[in-house]
């Protein structure tokens, strides 16, 4: 019998690529999905779970984000400041018309596991309203998303 052994991937053996995903071609669940498995990391070989070994993700065209049935006036964003009777609500429609951004953000960070890792891997994520991004310095990848 062969003495198989598990790998565990270590902190100083991450290597981090850039992947660039255009929110404006599928539903924004389906995009929220392929951005939080690459948070992750868990489409790489070498995924451990207690490593923060994911990526960074830029995305384009926050503002032109699709979503099916009437979720554009029907979901609602809560927020609420921390005093007694400040809780806010926006529908999607007016979300996205002031912070597209929040659109993206709020469906990742709900797909995202609940731990001490999240805070770092919201990080990673850099949403941009327009086609316009900052970070071709470093030749993201284009991802296709279905």
């Amino acid at each position: 019998m062969v003495n198989a052994k598990t790998y565990t991937q270590k902190p100083s053996e991450v290597t981090r690529e850039w992947f660039l995903i255009d929110a404006a071609e599928a539903p924004l669940g389906r995009v929220a999905t392929i951005i939080a498995d690459k948070l992750i990391g868990k489409s790489k070989p070498t995924y451990t779970p207690h490593i923060d070994a994911g990526d960074y993700v830029v995305v384009i065209n926050a503002e032109k984000t699709v979503v099916t049935g009437n979720k554009e006036t029907g979901k609602v964003y809560y927020r609420h400041s921390g005093f007694p009777g400040g809780i806010k609500d926006a529908t999607l429609a007016e979300v996205r018309e002031k912070f597209p951004e929040r659109i993206i953000e709020a469906a990742v960070q709900g797909m995202l596991p609940k731990n001490k890792l999240s805070a770092s891997r919201m990080a990673r994520l850099k949403v941009f309203a327009g086609a316009e991004h900052a970070h071709s310095a470093q030749t993201p990848k284009k991802v296709e998303v279905k």
